[in-house]
Parts: structure tokens; sequence; C-alpha cells
């Protein structure tokens, strides 16, 4: 019903620049809220950043003015650009749609992408 893609990943040296993006489709009334996660070896899934409806944004700390997500409400889509990228960075990174699905009175659904590799070499 729903189809949650990222792209934007790669192998990249520390300091680098990558820009994830991430585009929610099928059957949608709307968007609740986006949210960026990653997921290095061994260790739990984190948050990274989130948007809700209204626009607010939180970011996880170790974010630390590296990276800024921002949102393209008429294409269902968001995007991370991530600057000054460091080895630690090196996850999958998966984006998250919370949606209200066509069906009249639809609870909220949560959906997740594949995945991409953020890769930072040192």
């Amino acid at each position: 019903q729903v189809q949650v893609v990222e792209s934007g990943g790669g192998l990249v040296q520390a300091g680098g620049s990558l820009r994830l993006s991430c585009t929610a489709s099928g059957s949608i009334s709307s968007i609740v809220g986006m949210g960026w996660y990653r997921q290095a070896p061994g260790k739990q899934r984190e948050l990274v950043a989130r948007i809700n409806s209204g626009g607010s944004i939180n970011y996880a700390d170790f974010v630390k003015g590296r990276f800024t997500m921002s949102r393209d409400n008429a294409k269902n889509s968001v995007y991370l650009q991530m600057n000054n990228l460091e080895p630690d960075d090196t996850a999958v990174y998966y984006c998250k749609a919370l949606v209200r699905l066509l069906t009249f009175g639809s609870p909220e659904y949560q959906y997740w992408g594949q995945g991409t590799q953020v890769t930072v070499s040192s």
C-alpha cells in the first residue's frame, strides 16, 4: 500500500558531504511525520532527525549542526543534507514515514524504507 524509498548513500571521505533523499508513495491520505534513522553494525537503530506535519524538526545531539533535514510536501519527500561527515557516521540510514491511509478513519501507520548505506572513510 505504501512504499518508502531512500537514495543517495555512498562512500565518502571524512569531511565530505552526502545528500539523502526519501520518498513515500502509495495509498497515502496524509503524512503525519517522517524521520531519518541510522543503524551501525552491532548497534541499535537510532534517530538522526525527524519532522512533523507542522514542519518542526528535531535532531539528535550527535548531528551537532552538521546535518540538515528538509522536505517537499508536494512530493511526499524528505532530504538529509550531511556535511562534515565523520567515520562514526558510517551506518545504514533508514527513512520512516508515519502516514494515514486513504481509507476513511485510517489510524496512523509507519513504514520503513530498505535503507541506504553511508560509509565514511578516515
